[in-house]
């Protein structure tokens, strides 16, 4: 192993690193709220959104990323809208990702039963106050499994933005192996810089989980006692 180039392409890494982490997060981010708001729509079964959300949900899931990608960088030049590379990335990560948050979200609102609405109506809460404090809690403790697997993949696709031009990781890399050839290095710093990023997460999700379960958060009937 030359370690040389491991020392050239160490800060390079580094930023790529840092990049990748940074719209991973914005990306995650976005998908959580656009998540929320389309479960919300199709849980409560809203006139007209619902439909589109359904039909966003087929298109985002059933479509891979990098498709995605291609037509937000290569596509909406061509009517006038052109967008840079980071910007493409975020916005294709929160388009696949949302979609996938609202199916986590949905799970976790089906999961609370229509008892808990009423007991929330009956002590004085307002319907929004009732979703707010009693309902979105349980569903979210219920659907933290189905969240933790959803942010570790879509960290994993951070992997397809090269195709846009972004100097993430896999570009990186990609560059390491076309000039010094250097496959094993290259793949080597590659798996280490996912590994860095993704087990802390996962051992965060998991910790999160067990407190949960132990204060009795997982249960969605635990506020009535069944």
């Amino acid at each position: 192993m030359d370690w040389s180039i491991i020392e050239q392409y160490y800060p390079l890494y580094q930023q790529a690193f840092f990049l990748t982490l940074h719209i991973a997060v914005w990306g995650i981010i976005g998908s959580f709220l656009l998540g929320l708001v389309v479960s919300i729509i199709r849980h409560y079964r809203v006139p007209i959104l619902r439909q589109i959300a359904t039909v966003y949900i087929e298109l985002s899931r059933n479509t891979p990323l990098l498709i995605q990608l291609f037509f937000l960088y290569f596509g909406l030049p061509r009517i006038g809208l052109v967008l840079s590379s980071e910007a493409c990335a975020t916005i294709g990560l929160i388009f696949l990702g949302g979609s996938y948050m609202a199916e986590s979200f949905r799970s976790g609102l089906e999961a609370v039963s229509q008892t808990q609405h009423e007991i929330g109506l009956s002590i004085g809460l307002t319907p929004r106050q009732v979703f707010r404090y009693v309902v979105l809690p349980q569903a979210t403790a219920v659907a933290l499994p189905s969240f933790s697997a959803n942010v570790i993949f879509l960290i994993k696709e951070t992997s397809v933005f090269s195709v846009v031009a972004l100097a993430d990781l896999m570009y990186v890399a990609k560059d390491l192996i076309g000039l010094y050839y250097e496959t094993d290095i290259a793949l080597t710093m590659l798996v280490l810089a996912y590994l860095l990023m993704l087990l802390p997460i996962s051992l965060l999700f998991g910790w999160i989980e067990r407190r949960l379960r132990h204060a009795g958060f997982g249960n969605p009937g635990t506020l009535t006692g069944k």
